[in-house]
């Protein structure tokens, strides 16, 4: 039993890197499928530039312009880490206090079914009335956006921890601090990753929403600007930017948690 218990991690981490390039090698396999189906469009339907223009203009301009894209898309990383710190970090602490007072758990949980009900558009306009056009208000957007998955993620793991796990640590005469932090936490770590997930692919649309309705910078600035200019290959660019920028920081994401909590499952697996 120790044997296979001390082989375990070593396992863990054999695997992980197999399936990471996997991963990787199947979004480069899918890329290439994307860009030839998007040329094959252009040149079958003879679209012009400012309907969907060609691959190879966009890349062009995304060498062309490379300065200012990389220079608004600093912003909008900027706005999606620092929403993504706040979110996780209100989401965690309401899923706790959800956890340990049922009252809070009564007054919370409508708010938090109405912060989805509420479309996001709906809220940017007040929000830039609050906290102006800075950086604040797309922070507050992009942490919004996450609050729901993360605090509905972390608090069903905090609920479902295994009953056997709670009945052993009663008989050991541990407190409630005690089997919080030593046993329901690391228990719910597996659902939190579940909701980090998710928030780090749907943070930088209220990011990008918040710019939509009032900055003077980010990527979602630039895709209006060069909209309104008919600047549509600028606009793809900043658009592929985005996507770069949301499928690198799910990966890094990805990567991390498996590093940090060894015992999540791999993709496809069974835990």
């Amino acid at each position: 039993m120790s044997k296979e218990l001390a082989e375990k991690p070593a396992v863990t981490t054999m695997n992980f890197r197999p399936v990471f390039h996997h991963s990787l090698s199947r979004l480069a396999i899918s890329s290439v499928f994307l860009i030839c189906f998007w040329q094959g469009i252009v040149s079958l339907f003879q679209l012009p530039g400012f309907i969907l223009p060609e691959p190879l203009a966009v890349f062009r301009k995304l060498i062309q312009r490379h300065d200012v894209l990389l220079s608004h898309a600093s912003v909008t990383i900027s706005e999606i880490v620092l929403g993504l710190a706040f979110g996780l970090g209100i989401g965690l602490t309401c899923a706790l206090l959800m956890l340990l007072f049922n009252p809070v758990k009564r007054w919370l949980l409508p708010l938090l079914i109405a912060s989805q009900a509420i479309p996001v558009f709906a809220i940017a306009p007040i929000l830039m009335l609050w906290l102006g056009y800075g950086i604040a208000s797309k922070v507050v957007m992009a942490a919004i956006i996450i609050f729901f998955p993360v605090t509905t993620c972390c608090y069903d793991g905090l609920r479902h921890t295994p009953q056997g796990y709670l009945d052993l640590a009663k008989t050991m005469n541990a407190t409630k601090w005690q089997m919080l932090w030593r046993i329901r936490l690391p228990a719910a770590l597996p659902a939190l990753a579940s909701g980090i997930r998710v928030a780090v692919v749907v943070a930088p649309i209220g990011a990008v929403v918040g710019e939509w309705v009032g900055a003077s910078e980010g990527l979602g600035y630039l895709m209006l600007q060069a909209n309104a200019r008919m600047m549509i290959d600028e606009m793809f660019a900043a658009l592929l930017i985005l996507a770069g920028l949301s499928v690198s920081l799910y990966f890094a994401t990805d990567y991390l948690l498996k590093r940090a909590i060894p015992w999540l499952p791999e993709n496809g697996q069974s835990q």
